[in-house]
């Protein structure tokens, strides 16, 4: 992959992720990898190996990150690893957000996060285990579970907090 073709995806990496604080879209995307293919022909860029890629307050980790194209804006990306994992500052003065699954898969246009396979999502004490997990960053809406689950269940912990002294 030509260096200019590189720079020139962050570059449009960064201009176009819509979640995390609404600061991190503004902020250059970085990405480590083993190895890095960009198909210019089929719009798409495939990092492997000990991929970290981080904007902002974002961070992705895994073992692979697929980024696809359409005339030059990102429509979507996946992420796989034993887990992927990702997390994030929803806003300032809020707990991290953290997630984890097999695949991951991040549609920047409709602020969507899908995490499937062995998926978790938790912030701060409580915490949302399924096979399928959607999370809407704009509006911080959390889906668990699908509607033909062949007797997988969702699993959700939420901790009391700690009463206060009188």
């Amino acid at each position: 992959m030509k260096l200019s073709k590189m720079v020139g995806l962050g570059l449009l990496f960064s201009a176009r992720m819509a979640f995390g604080l609404e600061s991190d879209s503004e902020q250059p995307i970085y990405i480590d990898s083993d190895n890095a293919v960009y198909d210019e022909k089929a719009q798409i860029s495939t990092y492997t190996g000990n991929v970290v890629a981080t904007q902002g307050t974002i961070k992705i980790d895994g073992d692979k990150l697929v980024v696809y194209l359409k005339d030059g804006a990102i429509i979507k990306l996946i992420a796989t690893g034993k887990p992927s994992r990702f997390k994030q500052l929803p806003a300032v003065g809020k707990e991290e957000m953290h997630g984890e699954g097999l695949i991951n898969e991040f549609y920047p246009d409709q602020n969507l996060l899908k995490f499937m396979k062995n998926a978790s999502v938790w912030q701060g004490d409580a915490k949302q285990s399924s096979e399928y997990i959607e999370y809407d960053t704009k509006n911080s809406l959390l889906k668990a579970g699908e509607a033909q689950t062949d007797g997988k269940r969702v699993h959700s912990v939420i901790k009391p907090k700690p009463k206060q002294a009188p």
